[in-house]
């Protein structure tokens, strides 16, 4: 087994520390996560294809942990899971000279992501994510990086996300988009820590498109190489 694609897979949901307790599901050769981040703004849903693993279910309650063991490892790993009975008590990691034991949560400690039911019937506003832009948010955000909000603005023909927007003048950067969907909404204002964070873990895709709805919920899904992330993000208080 790869110890790349289990690493690109955590790297996906613990996005630099936003979400450290997940439960990990591996069935039909499929690892699948369901996520929340402790402010509740950003729901995830992650699937990876080709896992030559057991069916099971384990509880990652510290991810910061787990990623630290298996620094210690080379890239060739095999994983096992010990059980007691029905239970898994924890996983079992080595590769070609090292062992390391990482000791599983109860799965009934770790919050549950709620169901992804009252989603928007139309997203009205679909902006191209492209590797430049992604890289652009991303360096201005490092810039920026008191700044906790940025703002979606578009008029129905133009449209723009502004890090550190706000009514009287600030430091701010604002990056122009492109969109394949535009409609005159009223500014919504997102959590830019945690979108950074989202676009870092994913900054190998080719393309992705973030869907803004006026009732305060964006979408964006990326799909790289075996891995499927979808994020929902819950507009945050326009503090100005």
């Amino acid at each position: 087994m790869n110890k790349q694609k289990l690493t690109d897979f955590i790297s996906k949901y613990y996005l630099n520390g936003t979400v450290n307790s997940v439960i990990l599901s591996s069935k039909s050769n499929k690892l699948s996560a369901r996520f929340i981040s402790g402010d509740k703004t950003l729901l995830g849903e992650l699937e990876m294809d080709k896992w030559p693993f057991e069916d099971a279910q384990v509880g990652i309650y510290s991810t910061d942990q787990f990623s630290k063991l298996l620094n210690v490892l080379d890239d060739d790993i095999n994983l096992s899971v010990d059980k007691s009975g029905d239970k898994a008590l924890s996983l079992k990691v080595t590769d070609s000279s090292s062992v390391v034991n990482y000791m599983l949560s109860d799965t009934s400690i770790i919050p549950v992501p709620p169901n992804v039911k009252s989603l928007p019937e139309n997203f009205e506003l679909k902006i191209d994510m492209t590797p430049q832009i992604m890289s652009k948010f991303i360096s201005g955000k490092g810039a920026l990086s008191e700044t906790e909000t940025f703002t979606v603005i578009t008029d129905g023909t133009n449209t723009k996300l502004v890090i550190g927007y706000a009514a009287i003048n600030t430091n701010r950067v604002t990056i122009p988009v492109s969109t394949t969907e535009a409609s005159n909404i009223e500014n919504i204002v997102f959590n830019a820590t945690i979108f950074k964070e989202v676009l870092n873990a994913n900054k190998k895709c080719e393309s992705a498109t973030l869907e803004i709805s006026s009732e305060g919920i964006s979408k964006i899904v990326f799909r790289i190489d075996d891995i499927s992330a979808t994020y929902y993000m819950v507009a945050v208080q326009d503090q100005d």
